[in-house]
């Protein structure tokens, strides 16, 4: 227990900024573990402080809308049945990954792809609804990938991940800082989106949020237990079958798979669900509240102090947050934003 309290220690992320808009960073989420993985990956974010806030080449789905959200032309169908959720060969044990347990599931659809710039636009238009990176006024994003012009106005530092920064003025449609904008990624994955701004979205567009259960359940894609959406290896005939960080993060990204940030939805084989990018990408918020207590029938608890995000991101190796893993899981704040966040949606069969 002393290694684990100073791995806690070591896992503080200190703001030298008197703005105090974050209080202290989630515990555990980005721990060295048995697995070697490094602290502060960056797989989970600062919590907000809620006293701070202010009052309010892919395959291209269709544009969303409220009054299209009852269709299904871009759900897959997901049979209901018991399936293996979790693992008793945990990777990162402090998530808690196991134990494996039998949950019975009825069926659901869920979204092939993650929903979409496009998507989100539409969905700003009809609501004007406002972001909580907006409200708060920033949000986290690598600093390799901010001009040297944003990166001087940066006032805040992480100590234990001094390249995951609170950009002012990064918003879903603004992804590198205000310099930035999302022209020509209408079909990437919306980013910047809080847990809250996703099931708002979802509740627009006649669906919800999966829950974390119905997740790995699509993420297995029929393959029981299978670490991938397309089995146990990461690779296939040597090609990548999604979209992680290849290199030593963060110094170097080699690009194999063509990619330094986000891809476009659907660049990546779907799985035996037909269903797209379940892992890598960007991280996707569930239903859930967050707990190490699981329960036998999947169900996550009534209340919580944080929400469940699975699937890992473009950030993500296999020796810095190995939680591109469709078992894998972390938590953060349902207020927190990043580059690397993002979510789809989900609709019970019977409704």
């Amino acid at each position: 227990m002393l290694s684990f309290f100073s791995l806690l220690l070591l896992c503080s992320l200190l703001l030298t900024s008197s703005t105090n808009l974050y209080s202290d960073p989630e515990v555990g989420s980005c721990s060295a573990e048995e697995s070697g993985a490094e602290p502060g990956c960056g797989c989970g974010s600062l919590k907000r402080d809620s006293s701070q806030t202010t009052t309010h080449s892919g395959q291209n789905p269709e544009s969303g809308s409220g009054s299209n959200g009852q269709s299904h032309s871009e759900m897959q169908l997901i049979p209901g049945g018991v399936f293996t959720m979790g693992t008793d060969n945990p990777i990162l044990y402090l998530d808690a990954e196991s134990p494996a347990r039998r949950v019975d599931l009825p069926a659901f659809y869920i979204d092939k792809f993650e929903v979409t710039n496009a998507h989100f636009a539409e969905f700003i238009k009809q609501t004007n609804h406002v972001t909580d990176a907006q409200r708060f006024g920033d949000s986290f994003v690598l600093d390799g990938l901010l001009s040297p012009e944003e990166n001087a106005k940066v006032v805040n530092a992480v100590q234990a991940a001094p390249w995951w920064l609170p950009v002012q003025g990064a918003t879903w449609d603004h992804p590198e800082g205000i310099d930035t904008d999302i022209k020509d990624r209408m079909h990437h994955p919306v980013v910047h989106v809080s847990w809250n701004d996703a099931k708002a979205y979802c509740t627009w567009a006649g669906k919800r949020l999966p829950t974390e259960a119905e997740f790995e359940k699509a993420c297995q894609g029929g393959k029981e237990g299978s670490l991938y959406p397309w089995g146990d290896e990461e690779l296939v005939g040597g090609v990548h079958q999604a979209n992680i960080w290849q290199g030593e993060f963060p110094k170097e990204n080699t690009l194999e798979d063509g990619y330094k940030t986000t891809s476009p939805v659907g660049s990546y084989p779907a799985n035996n669900y037909q269903i797209h990018d379940l892992i890598g990408n960007v991280w996707e918020w569930v239903e859930d509240w967050w707990t190490t207590q699981h329960s036998p029938d999947g169900k996550g608890p009534p209340t919580g102090q944080e929400k469940v995000k699975k699937g890992g991101s473009f950030m993500c190796t296999k020796q810095y947050c190995y939680r591109y893993r469709c078992p894998a899981r972390t938590k953060t704040s349902a207020d927190t934003t990043g580059l690397n966040v993002g979510f789809r949606c989900a609709k019970s069969a019977d409704v």
